[in-house]
C-alpha cells in the first residue's frame, strides 16, 4: 500500500511540474495543453496531454483513476487543445476497448515516460491491451466540421 502511494505521489508531483512549464510556455515536446469546462462550476480546467498521432488521426489517453477532464470532455462533447500559441477546439469520441487497445500499444511505444504505469510491456501483444483499455479511456479527436 505504502509503494501505490509513492508511485501516485512521484506522477502528482510530475503532473504539477509538467504543468508548471507549460504555463512559463516551457512545455516538453510533444505535450499540449487541453482545456475543458466543469461541467457543474463552468471553470474553464487545463490539463498537459500527450496524443498519440498517426497518418492525421489523433487520439488522446486519459490516466489511471477517476481524472475530472474526462468527465467534462464526456458532458460536453468537446475539447479545446492548444500549443506553442495555436489552439483548436475539437470534437471528441470514447473508443471501445477493442478499439483502444491497439492505440495504447503505440502510446507506450512512443511516451516512454508513461510505461511504468501500465501494467504490460512494449513488447506485448495487442490483446494484452484490453485489460489496460478497460481501465483507461482513449479518446479520438476530429475537427467539429466532420
Amino acid at each position: 500500500m505504502a509503494d501505490k502511494f509513492k508511485i501516485d505521489t512521484t506522477r502528482h508531483l510530475a503532473d504539477g511540474m509538467t504543468k508548471a512549464f507549460i504555463v512559463m510556455n516551457l512545455a516538453p515536446k510533444g505535450y499540449y495543453v487541453l482545456t475543458t469546462i466543469g461541467r457543474t462550476s463552468g471553470v474553464k480546467r487545463t490539463t498537459p496531454v500527450v496524443l498519440v498521432e498517426e497518418e492525421g488521426h489523433r487520439w488522446l489517453v486519459a490516466p489511471f483513476g477517476p481524472v475530472g477532464w474526462v468527465h467534462n470532455a464526456r458532458a460536453a462533447g468537446k475539447v479545446m487543445l492548444s500549443r506553442k500559441g495555436k489552439s483548436e477546439t475539437l470534437a471528441i469520441r470514447e473508443l471501445a476497448p477493442l478499439e483502444a487497445a491497439p492505440v495504447l500499444r503505440k502510446y507506450v511505444n512512443n511516451v516512454p515516460v508513461v510505461r511504468r504505469y501500465f501494467d504490460v510491456g512494449v513488447d506485448s501483444p495487442v490483446e494484452a491491451y484490453l485489460v489496460e483499455a478497460q481501465k483507461r479511456p482513449v479518446f479520438e479527436l476530429s475537427s467539429l466540421e466532420r
